[in-house]
């Protein structure tokens, strides 16, 4: 009976809310702070080494003057721009995979009581790191491609729009420039909601591959079954994170603002020329340190999202707690199609799905 009240107090039969799911992951987050820290760390130090290296030799090639007009600043801020890209890439591709990785163990915590770990996150990481690298870079891509597709074409339409009813409206100028205002809000307001609904059906693609066991296409075709009706509580979840990091990062580079500009740095580089080494790092350091603080939010708020979707649509709940009570399913022979699949894949690979097309239920039951 503890164990079925342990399960019930970590997952609620009722669907999270926006405000249940952010609290969740902030209070997860209070508990094993060290440790989320700690499996968030690797890939931005990594990153911020090498992004720091990159800002050296990038000086270092391409000297250049205080002025706009000497084609060196020119070429400096394209090799810069273009190492930093081919950088944050791989960052962010090497962060979603220690997410899937941390997913597995945060499931498996909740499941066996396991602790939340450095080691097992790497572990489970590295046993599926082919799957979750490639997977991580198609949705990175993907994801970016749309997004700046999505954005552009908003910014578009909303500029055409609030131009021609600013046009309409000529004869009353204060209310056309009032009203081109809201709708110009309201256009841009339906383009996110638009992203965030192509990009929620991608979010639960690096949990599918390590808790589930599934390749990568299946764990993509997997994340667009499974992700129904979580629109609002992703993009709850994503403008917090965004509000919550850019917050720290308001705390962390105000002190490095007011200094540089005490030294006459000019910090929004208006005057068109190179900013201080040492300015241009220490944002940089800045910048990944709120990374640090902050991705395990995220990641624990979809850990927690992929949990609640299976719990409302696949009664996943009942699943944990049986294997909890009466432990994992038995093996069964290769050539026999078991119609039980476990809460949490065994190993990298999950059982053979029925591959009948006559429905069933979970059970195998007509």
């Amino acid at each position: 009976m503890n164990a079925i009240n342990s399960v019930a107090n970590e997952l609620s039969i009722a669907p999270l809310g926006s405000g249940d799911l952010i609290d969740r992951a902030v209070r997860s987050y209070r508990k094993y702070f060290v440790t989320f820290i700690l499996i968030a760390a690797p890939p931005v130090i990594l990153a911020t080494l090498v992004t720091v290296g990159w800002t050296f030799i990038s000086r270092l090639a391409f000297p250049s003057g205080s002025n706009i007009d000497n084609p060196d600043i020119l070429l400096y801020y394209a090799f810069n721009w273009l190492g930093k890209t081919a950088i944050w890439l791989v960052e962010t591709v090497v962060t979603l995979s220690v997410m899937g990785g941390a997913s597995r163990n945060f499931v498996r915590h909740i499941l066996h009581n396991e602790p939340i770990s450095f080691a097992a996150t790497y572990r489970n990481t590295w046993s599926r790191i082919g799957g979750l690298f490639a997977s991580s870079l198609i949705l990175t891509l993907f994801l970016t491609l749309i997004g700046g597709s999505i954005l552009y074409f908003g910014l578009l339409i909303a500029i055409i729009v609030a131009a021609l009813t600013f046009a309409a409206f000529s004869m009353f100028p204060t209310l056309g420039a009032i009203i081109s205002i809201i709708i110009s809000v309201v256009v841009m307001a339906a383009t996110t909601l638009a992203f965030f609904f192509v990009a929620s059906r991608f979010a639960y693609v690096p949990q599918v591959m390590l808790v589930e066991g599934r390749g990568v296409f299946a764990s993509i075709g997997r994340s667009l079954t499974l992700a129904r009706g979580n629109v609002r509580r992703f993009a709850a979840l994503f403008i917090f994170t965004i509000v919550a990091t850019y917050s720290a990062l308001a705390i962390l580079y105000i002190p490095i603002g007011w200094y540089a500009w005490i030294e006459g740095v000019d910090v929004f580089g208006l005057s068109g020329g190179l900013s201080p080494a040492w300015f241009e790092i220490a944002s940089q350091l800045v910048s990944q340190a709120s990374i640090v603080l902050l991705s395990p939010i995220w990641m624990v708020g979809l850990c927690l999202l992929y949990v609640d979707e299976r719990v409302r649509h696949e009664g996943y709940d009942i699943e944990l707690m049986a294997n909890r009570r009466l432990g994992e399913i038995p093996a069964v022979p290769d050539d026999y199609l078991n119609p039980l699949q476990p809460a949490i894949a065994s190993g990298t690979r999950a059982a053979i799905p029925i591959t009948s097309k006559e429905p069933s239920s979970i059970l195998g039951l007509k």
